[in-house]
């Protein structure tokens, strides 16, 4: 699968409601890339994960497992 989340850059515009605030635990790598990722398209991380989640969500399928085993 080798399809590719366009993020655009981002002008200075701040402050949007309807959020709901939750902490997660990430690996210290995804964090980097994630920062490395914000300073490139001048989001926030928090706007970034709400961008990744929604394509990742979009694009999840369930599998059922096989009952053959």
């Amino acid at each position: 699968m080798d399809e590719k989340l366009i993020i655009t850059k981002k002008s200075a515009v701040k402050g949007e409601d309807g959020y709901k605030t939750f902490s997660i635990r990430i690996k210290d790598a995804t964090a980097i890339k994630l920062d490395r990722l914000s300073e490139k398209t001048y989001r926030s991380r928090n706007e970034l994960i709400n961008i990744l989640l929604d394509w990742a969500l979009e694009r999840s399928q369930i599998q059922e497992p096989d009952k053959s085993l």
